[in-house]
């Protein structure tokens, strides 16, 4: 299963689980509804002020003549509004990862006992968890922000900035938005953030197959709040794709010291540790 038709299926059978598991599916709504309201007045605020971000960005432009002064000013308006929407459908899943640590972590747990084996436990206190999935996710945004700014760049290079950057920006944003969801589920059985993102290289046509359809979909908010709890039950399935069911990885990544890069003892054999 490593083609992008088995990745989107994973997301389908994710919205089928809560679905027939009606109680997760409300529970899973509680930190999107949250996150949704400060987000979607951060979003308003930008749509109100982004054309004066493009007059104060651009004061050698203010002698041009018509049409390139409107031309240069409206393309950055558009790019500013876009850049920040690329950066609310990334960090969007992290915060209500992290608001919702508990519920999603419950809900991820419920999805493992009843596919099967066991549902692994990182066995570390919320104050912890909450600390290394805040951490991992800033690791994460960094990394989005640079990927950002490089498309935000390209994005005046004429056709391409208009065709095929937009593309490249919904398999940045599908990759990542994949990552921080199967999170939920590799953390608890002991994966640090370098081994995680190992085992997406691998697999990068099934990740993408899950994380861009659910990107475009994140683009309209109520959507994103509905369909979060199903996301995260589809990553989970998901990560036992990518591990097995027996929890083990069947991926190489490099020999660690037992650690998680934070002194905290792992859960999973030498071949998924290190940070």
């Amino acid at each position: 299963m490593r083609d992008p038709g088995a990745g989107f299926s994973y997301l389908i059978n994710g919205q089928r689980w809560v679905v027939r598991h009606g109680r997760w599916l409300g529970i899973g709504l509680i930190p999107g509804l949250l996150t949704l309201v400060v987000y979607a007045g951060a979003l308003v605020a930008l749509a109100y002020g982004a054309d004066d971000l493009a007059d104060w960005a651009t004061p050698f432009a203010d002698d041009w003549s018509s049409p390139w002064l409107g031309l240069l000013r409206n393309t950055l308006t558009v790019l500013v509004f876009a850049f920040g929407l690329f950066l609310a459908v990334i960090t969007f899943t992290a915060v209500t990862l992290l608001v919702g640590q508990p519920f999603y972590e419950a809900l991820s747990e419920e999805v493992d006992r009843a596919e099967g084996g066991e549902a692994p436990e990182s066995g570390l206190p919320l104050w912890r968890e909450l600390w290394i999935s805040a951490r991992d996710s800033v690791r994460i945004l960094v990394r989005v922000a640079l990927y950002g700014v490089l498309l935000f760049a390209f994005g005046f290079v004429p056709v391409a900035g208009q065709t095929v950057v937009p593309l490249i920006g919904f398999c940045v944003t599908g990759y990542f938005l994949a990552e921080e969801l199967t999170a939920v589920a590799l953390q608890r059985r002991g994966l640090v953030l370098k081994d995680r993102l190992a085992l997406l290289r691998g697999r990068k046509l099934l990740i993408l197959g899950f994380g861009v359809p659910l990107g475009l979909a994140f683009l309209v908010p109520l959507v994103a709040v509905f369909l979060m709890p199903g996301a995260v039950a589809g990553a989970t399935l998901l990560a036992r794709e990518l591990v097995g069911d027996d929890g083990e990885s069947d991926d190489d990544g490099p020999d660690g010291d037992g650690s998680d890069g934070e002194g905290t003892p792992a859960l999973s054999p030498p071949s998924a540790l290190g940070d």
